[in-house]
């Protein structure tokens, strides 16, 4: 029998480079794992031409808008003609079904990627999820097990067909719900203002939709708009979420107490029984742990410092500075810049002697251990 044979790459082509994953995917390629990186984006006259990726990147990544992917990919498997046997073709997109099976006409190893989060700060996706789905896979194996190990991903295997499904919930749901909601507030703007007038009265629950809400409203709205309308498992979803608020609209303006036993049965208890008791109990301390970093981050006792020198022992120098000035700290969060600078919130007991909080700021200052920002 003969050995399999182990590909690895030495050119990635990434079509779509000028989107905000493929210059992503390019530096990580580049800086991660020293990859020779060319890229072809019809609005950039100046990037490579479809001919130069064929020709050259043994590896080839569709990074495209979800409308235009199946049709890309159709495209370059024409120009192609056989020529990217042997090769790796990958996409990126958030449905999965269509881009696959327009890779599968082709002659390369294919395999679907989607990273469940927007292009990072970080320079990895660590500690977020990445659904992969292996098409068509023998000689690459071993590279893509590497790719996702680089990655510091959360892989989670899946079947195009099946990921398409998941994501009309994880995905589609999740953003028609919040898009409804604004919707309804700004409806409400008239007789109550806006979300900064409301923002006041705020559950901890109200405060993350809206977060969730800003965050959409702050993107791409075209990947918003091609997550609806691209995944045909959308619509039977929206059915059935629009049925459930109707039912609930319904038990409502009913008002009995028929209705009200019919809403805890249905909406509450049902509900309780179908997601299980472990699933609630993790999912209730996750919002707990959420509700307590964002109390933390309204504590206006606080400051926030860069770690120009990111080596062991330098936080613990930090924290030495505000020991030695006898300051209690109640809470420590780090965050990332979107230039990849990582940032430090320290927050302060109540009480603390604001003079020796500016004494301490000072000394990290001068010390040049971190630069105090605010």
């Amino acid at each position: 029998m003969t050995a399999v044979q182990h590909f690895a790459p030495r050119t990635i082509g990434i079509v779509g480079s000028a989107g905000a994953y493929g210059r992503w995917l390019g530096r990580f390629f580049e800086q991660q794992m020293r990859l020779q990186v060319i890229g072809h984006d019809p609005a950039d006259a100046a990037s490579h031409t479809p001919e130069q990726l064929l020709a050259e990147a043994d590896v080839l990544v569709f990074s495209a808008p979800i409308r235009h992917t199946p049709e890309l990919i159709a495209e370059y498997v024409r120009r192609s003609a056989g020529r990217e046997r042997g090769r790796l073709w990958l996409d990126v997109t958030s449905v999965k079904d269509a881009p696959v099976q327009a890779m599968l006409a082709s002659q390369a190893e294919v395999v679907g990627l989607h990273p469940m989060t927007a292009p990072p700060k970080a320079p990895t996706l660590k500690g977020r999820v990445m659904v992969v789905c292996e098409a068509r896979l023998q000689h690459w194996q071993p590279w893509l097990d590497a790719l996702c190990v680089a990655l510091q991903a959360e892989c989670v295997r899946a079947t195009p067909q099946h990921h398409d499904q998941m994501m009309a919930l994880v995905q589609a749901m999740v953003h028609a719900t919040h898009l409804a909601q604004a919707g309804v507030l700004r409806e409400y703007q008239p007789q109550l203002g806006t979300l900064e007038a409301m923002l006041p009265y705020r559950s901890a629950s109200f405060e993350l939709d809206t977060a969730i809400i800003s965050r959409i409203l702050s993107l791409n709205p075209a990947i918003y708009e091609d997550i609806q309308f691209g995944n045909p498992h959308v619509a039977p979803m929206l059915e059935r979420l629009v049925g459930q608020l109707r039912v609930l609209q319904a038990q409502v303006d009913q008002g009995d107490d028929l209705a009200r036993g019919a809403f805890r049965e249905q909406m509450l208890v049902a509900n309780q029984a179908a997601f299980g008791a472990p699933a609630l109990a993790s999912g209730n301390y996750t919002f707990e742990r959420v509700g307590y970093l964002l109390a933390d981050l309204t504590e206006r006792n606080a400051v926030s410092v860069h770690l120009p020198e990111d080596r062991p022992g330098s936080l613990r120098e930090l924290l030495n500075i505000f020991e030695q000035h006898g300051i209690s700290l109640a809470s420590i969060h780090s965050s990332r810049t979107p230039g990849g600078e990582v940032h430090f919130r320290i927050g302060f007991v109540a009480g603390s002697d604001p003079r020796a909080l500016a004494d301490a700021a000072a000394a990290v200052d001068a010390s040049g251990i971190g630069r105090v920002l605010a």
